[in-house]
C-alpha cells in the first residue's frame, strides 16, 4: 500500500511541473531604442514569481515580441508567450 501511495505522489508531482515554473506577475515599458541597423523596438521588463526580472523586446509595432535586449531570436506573436519563455530561462 505505501508503495502504490509513494509512486502515485511522485507521478502527479511530476505532472504538476509546471505548477512549480516561475510566471510573470508584471510586465512594465522600460522605453524604446534603435539598432545600429537604424531599426526601432520597444523595451519591456518582466517581472516573475521566482524574483527575477527579464528583458523582452517588441518589434515591427508590438507584432513580435522577443525574450532579451536587443535580440530577435525567440520570438513570439504574443506578449504573455514572450513573458512566459523569459521567466523559464535558466
Amino acid at each position: 500500500m505505501k508503495k502504490i501511495v509513494f509512486t502515485s505522489v511522485a507521478l502527479l508531482l511530476c505532472a504538476s511541473s509546471t505548477a512549480f515554473a516561475a510566471k510573470p506577475t508584471n510586465i512594465a515599458f522600460s522605453g524604446y531604442a534603435d539598432t545600429e541597423e537604424g531599426e526601432k523596438f520597444a523595451k519591456y521588463i518582466v517581472k516573475c514569481s521566482n524574483g527575477k526580472s527579464q528583458p523582452i523586446t517588441a518589434w515591427d509595432n508590438r507584432r513580435s515580441w522577443c525574450v532579451g535586449e536587443e535580440s530577435r531570436e525567440n520570438c513570439h506573436s504574443k506578449q504573455m508567450k514572450a513573458a512566459k519563455a523569459a521567466c523559464n530561462i535558466k
